[in-house]
């Protein structure tokens, strides 16, 4: 941490922007530095408060981490969900649900990988947290193509989790290997394939072609 990366000591803020603030201070933080090298210390100069007023809204650093976690997983969850429900139109949802996880792999906070990459797994609330956004993205897939086609619960869920898992796995390797193509580019060949396959699958009766 650089002298110019610390925030200076400003007025009072009402509580609520004080968190906001301190919970941008702390994701700075672990994401730089994992969980394990983070120290308070660290994420009140980071924040540009003393080391009380951290205390003031946060117990500890594991209450911290896991209100970042929750804040970030709820994030890619409500994306996704949003993202299914901006159109009609199922291919245009498909491109929508992948570019979502682009999106969120590609965030310049870089807070994905306190979700994807945690090194506090071993945590049963960490990993409680990180299962339930997988679980829910993936249900919220499965939910849309249960309607759409009629297929049993067990089948919905089983194409939901392959769907999600295909767009986790390819934002991340996108990005792990230095972004190559265009983000767009990307997000929509992954999304030609996602709905290359899921089209196969015939709709219910009822629900239009």
């Amino acid at each position: 941490m650089t002298t110019s990366d610390i925030r200076p000591r400003g007025t009072r803020l009402p509580r609520s922007a004080r968190r906001t603030q301190l919970l941008g201070a702390a994701r700075e933080v672990f994401v730089a530095q994992g969980y394990h090298a983070a120290a308070m210390d660290d994420i009140a100069e980071r924040a540009g408060v003393s080391k009380p007023v951290l205390y003031q809204h946060f117990p500890g650093k594991r209450e911290l981490y896991l209100a970042l976690l929750e804040l970030h997983s709820d994030e890619l969850l409500s994306s996704v969900r949003s993202a299914l429900a901006s159109t009609s139109n199922n291919k245009h949802r498909v491109g929508a649900t992948i570019s979502a996880y682009f999106e969120f792999i590609d965030s310049e906070s870089e807070a994905f990988r306190l979700v994807f990459e945690s090194d506090l797994r071993s945590d049963p609330a960490v990993r409680d947290l990180v299962d339930t956004v997988s679980a829910g993205c993936a249900a919220a897939i499965a939910d849309v193509i249960r309607e759409d086609t009629g297929l049993p619960d067990a089948e919905s869920e089983l194409l939901g989790v392959a769907m999600a898992g295909m767009a986790h796995v390819t934002a991340r390797y996108w990005l792990e290997t230095g972004r190559r193509l265009p983000r767009e580019a990307a997000d929509a060949l992954v999304g030609q394939l996602s709905w290359r396959g899921i089209r196969g699958f015939p709709k219910s009766e009822g629900q239009p072609a």
